[in-house]
């Protein structure tokens, strides 16, 4: 071993040793501030995350410009990740190479791979900072995004390949005997170098400053990624396995809060503290890309709301607090610190000021927490599975049920929910005046008779007072009824099912509605529930078994399609005459949170099977919110332009002469944006235009 070897290895356990300790650090961080949170659940699926989201990039490439880019350059770094360490190995053990200990056909694959992926994570890069520095797209900018650490880390990537293929080029100048049609670039190099003059002791140098080189930028950069935004280079593969798991009935449900445990002095979250430990990893792992930014119909329509700064923020409170708490604060003075100690109003990041400080109202403030829709737009967009939804939900809790702050105009609808069971002034005696002259019984009426439904339908409150949507409820009931199905309400005895309550933060109101709906379903066995409403879909079907109750949840549309497919619904044949085309929009809790898109779209095409049905610019995964989700049905929208105008521009420029809906929120806020377009172009739920084509002895309605 060379001293040029031994101080090489110096470096090499230096580097090592010194990005050891800033891991811990960071973990150390996260375990001490955040929260438990088990997420050793469903390692399959965790796994199947980690390879199409992590390896595969599938979230990533849904940007079809940048996406690739980055693609490109993640899985140039896996594949040049051997390379980079045959090149460490090398400058401790002089003319190290895998060539000794690889078959020769497998070892020139190996070259051809460095040589080619190091070309595409050059030219990716180059692109990437062509976007960065001339191009700057709108969501690349604000958001304290750090533009100027990008352009470092781009740039030190691209240096790193260019000293790659410097250490090729001098390598097979001095060995010709390797260069082959597996080096094709390194060759090239080889022959220019030759061509150039440059012979024996200046190839050597040439090879071994390049070397040099090539192997501390790796350690430099692995040093700096702990201090920069690119963290996520590290802990991006972990997020994605730890994240929340996406399979059936586990999107979007939000966390269980024991309200009754003995020790519970906080509810909710005010500062980094009082988040899990996942939310904590969830801030290292932000990349800043700015994509859930992009797509939030909050942000998008001129409200407060950025996902992306919710992420920074997050990240700039637990770098602050972290290292006082942990007995680390001179790491409480690194300039991204002291940028959000300014934020904070703090700009000296003194200790005292800094216990001080908290993440709610110093870094995110109230306005930004109540424009969310909850839509989940911004987490179906993350590359990397963060969930931003889950620490505005939380904040939005502590906001409710610790400090009593939230938007007067929602204080009727907790009023109205805790003491006659909806958000408006209804009595619960007028629930079933819908369905007055439909002969439809009450799972109550059921039981006097010794009967059990089939299924109960779940009317829910749009459905039984709101005039428009008690249309949606009578149009269900005729197919429901022309397709032989044994159907009950619950009438009177149905309350609210608690989702407005509880995504604006109430969950002590929340419990208690879900509670009562638990304890009546129960008492009428009931197993299987169909429901208009995606909210009533979601809130029954996938949280209501936190608090123990379990039953079949099916929404109409998918129950629709279903009696169709069975051929159980009688529909009309003669289908002479005009039909409208239509658009569709997708709801966001029957969507993105549930994963249902085909199933309107069927029940619409299978009713008339000569229909054009438009898709909107916005669509299925990628659709727009209406504006209703996430209690802003019952708020005031007086900030930018209103989502439901947004949206329903979206819909009208498809030129369809119908807009079709399977959510009776959506429909009525895309009916007022109709109105406010001046456009005379109808909005009608799923369930009417199927029930518009049942059979004349069926009882149709023509649409």
């Amino acid at each position: 071993m060379t001293l040029a070897n031994v101080i090489f290895l110096v470096f090499l356990v230096l580097a090592a040793g010194f990005f050891a300790y800033n891991i811990q650090r960071l973990v150390r961080y996260m375990s001490l501030v955040g929260q438990p949170d088990d997420r050793t659940n469903d390692l399959l699926t965790r796994f199947g995350n980690l390879i199409s989201i992590g390896f595969l990039q599938t979230k990533i490439l849904r940007d079809p410009v940048a996406g690739i880019l980055h693609a490109l350059v993640f899985w140039g770094f896996l594949v040049l990740g051997a390379g980079s360490l045959e090149l460490l190995i090398a400058g401790v053990s002089s003319g190290f190479s895998y060539a000794s200990y690889l078959p020769e056909p497998i070892y020139a694959l190996y070259t051809l791979s460095q040589e080619l992926f190091a070309l595409f994570v050059l030219g990716a890069v180059s692109v990437l900072l062509y976007r960065r520095l001339v191009v700057k797209p709108a969501r690349l900018q604000g958001d304290k995004v750090h533009s100027g650490d990008a352009v470092f880390i781009l740039s030190m990537i691209a240096v790193l390949m260019i000293t790659l293929y410097l250490v090729f080029g001098f390598e097979l100048q001095m060995h010709p005997e390797r260069q082959n049609i597996f080096r094709p670039i390194g060759t090239g190099l080889a022959r220019l170098f030759e061509a150039m003059g440059i012979r024996n002791s200046t190839s050597l140098a040439g090879f071994n400053v390049n070397l040099w080189a090539h192997g501390l930028l790796i350690l430099v950069f692995l040093n700096y990624l702990p201090y920069s935004k690119h963290l996520h280079v590290i802990v991006s593969l972990p997020n994605v396995f730890l994240s929340n798991t996406s399979g059936p009935g586990q999107k979007g449900v939000m966390r269980a809060m024991d309200l009754e445990a003995e020790d519970a002095e906080q509810f909710g979250a005010a500062d980094v503290t009082d988040l899990s430990w996942k939310s904590l990893l969830d801030s290292y792992s932000c990349t800043e890309c700015g994509r859930c930014t992009a797509v939030c119909p909050a942000n998008i329509t001129g409200k407060p709301l950025s996902p992306r700064k919710i992420m920074i923020d997050t990240r700039q409170r637990l770098m602050e607090l972290a290292p006082v708490l942990a007995g680390d604060p001179e790491e409480a003075q690194s300039p991204a610190v002291a940028g959000a100690s300014a934020v904070a109003g703090n700009g000296s990041g003194d200790i005292a000021g800094i216990l001080e400080n908290r993440l709610l109202d110093n870094f995110i403030t109230e306005d930004e927490l109540w424009a969310c829709t909850s839509c989940r737009a911004c987490v179906e967009e993350c590359p990397v599975s963060i969930d931003q939804l889950d620490i505005i939900n939380e904040m939005r809790r502590d906001l409710v049920l610790m400090e009593s702050r939230f938007p007067a105009e929602i204080q009727p609808a907790f009023e109205n929910m805790e003491r006659v069971g909806s958000p408006w002034n209804f009595s619960p005696a007028d629930r079933a005046e819908w369905a007055e002259g439909l002969e439809i019984l009450t799972v109550a009426e059921m039981f006097e008779r010794g009967m059990r439904p089939e299924v109960l339908f779940w009317v829910g409150c749009m459905g039984s007072f709101d005039d428009r949507s008690r249309k949606i409820a009578v149009a269900f009931s005729k197919i429901m009824k022309a397709a032989g199905i044994e159907f009950a309400i619950l009438g009177q005895e149905e309350a609210c099912n608690g989702d407005p309550a509880r995504r604006l933060g109430n969950e002590y109101l929340y419990q208690i509605l879900a509670k009562q709906n638990i304890e009546t379903m129960n008492r009428y066995e009931v197993k299987t529930v169909v429901t208009i409403c995606p909210h009533c879909f979601h809130q029954i079907g996938n949280e209501y078994p936190q608090l123990g109750g379990n039953y079949e949840v099916i929404h109409h549309a998918t129950y629709i399609e279903r009696l169709l497919d069975e051929g159980r619904v009688p529909l009309m044949v003669d289908e002479e005459g005009h039909h409208p085309t239509f658009t569709y929009h997708d709801s966001c809790y029957l969507g993105r949170y549930n994963d249902i898109y085909d199933a309107p779209r069927n029940a619409l095409r299978k009713a008339l099977p000569v229909v054009e049905v438009f898709e909107p610019a916005k669509t299925r995964d990628r659709g727009m919110c209406c504006g209703a989700g996430g209690g802003r049905m019952f708020m005031e929208e007086n900030i930018g332009k209103r989502v439901n105008v947004e949206r329903t521009e979206q819909l009208l420029a498809t030129g369809a002469e119908a807009i079709a809906a399977a959510c009776p929120f959506c429909m009525t806020m895309i009916a007022d944006g109709v109105k406010q377009a001046n456009s005379n172009v109808p909005v009608f739920d799923i369930a009417e235009v199927v029930a518009s084509r049942l059979a004349p002895s069926a009882g149709s309605a023509t649409v």
